[in-house]
């Protein structure tokens, strides 16, 4: 049996990628901040469909944690086949309102954490010769959204970039982009979210059986909803002062009322 790492894991796309693994015969190493919920989602995924789940807490934004979670994805005698890079959250806020503390928090989860367990990760894969990585950005990554969309952005370009890098490795690197999921993203974000119209919504397990499904065809880019895919396509035809405008409009109206 192959073991998948996966970071966010109890909650949101998170638990949705632990789901259809454990689904799929993996065993999994789980991490996230709150103790109590991952042992309860390692204790249901294990009755359910008989795997191993493996607890691991660790807090991204702190170099313990993400040094916690290098070293099991770096142990020889138990590797990782699999890592979801899925820890993640937003700011609500424009440019300079949001404290300057709150930024550089979320570059450490969504860029150096994403960078270091990457590269942990893919450092054991490639003696191997096997193994795969998911990075998961957004499709704010393709238009002007402030730090978060520059954030995405970056992970969109390491992963890749990479992945032409690791080409003919035996290890497959992609960025996964999702557009609006129904998670408890926006809820810790503190952005409210009714003016997003319902066909904008994704369905997560769906969104994850896409994102498998790009990765096991060596897609280093995915972009895993036909809406999305029109959208992002769309983008690359409008003016980058357009689409900034528009960005800047609506993008940060999604707050409480």
């Amino acid at each position: 049996m192959t073991t998948a790492l996966i970071t966010g894991s109890t909650a949101g796309i998170g638990a949705a990628f632990a789901r259809r693994l454990a689904a799929d015969g993996h065993n999994l190493v789980l991490v996230a901040r709150d103790t109590k919920r991952l042992r309860e989602q390692a204790t249901e995924l294990h009755d359910r469909h008989g795997i191993e789940a493996e607890v691991l807490t660790a807090d991204l934004a702190e170099d313990k944690g993400i040094e916690s979670v290098a070293d099991r994805l770096g142990d020889r005698k138990n590797p990782v086949d699999l890592l979801i890079n899925n820890a993640g959250f937003g700011n609500k806020g424009r440019y300079l309102d949001v404290p300057m503390a709150d930024e550089l928090r979320m570059l450490k989860v969504h860029c150096e954490a994403v960078l270091r367990l990457t590269s942990a990760a893919t450092e054991a894969m490639r003696e191997r010769g096997r193994g795969g990585v998911v990075n998961v950005a957004s499709v704010a990554a393709f238009v002007p959204r402030g730090t978060y969309g520059a954030s995405k952005a970056w992970v969109v370009q390491f992963s890749q970039g990479a992945a032409r890098d690791l080409a003919g490795s035996g290890v497959r690197l992609m960025a996964l982009c999702p557009g609006f999921v129904r998670t408890e993203f926006h809820e810790r974000a503190g952005m409210g979210t009714d003016n997003i119209p319902g066909w904008m919504w994704l369905d997560a397990d769906k969104l994850v059986a896409a994102a498998l499904h790009d990765l096991a065809r060596g897609k280093t880019l995915s972009i895993p909803d036909p809406r999305y895919k029109a959208l992002m396509g769309a983008a690359r035809l409008v003016p980058r002062g357009v689409l900034g405008a528009v960005s800047s409009k609506t993008g940060r109206k999604y707050g409480p009322q």
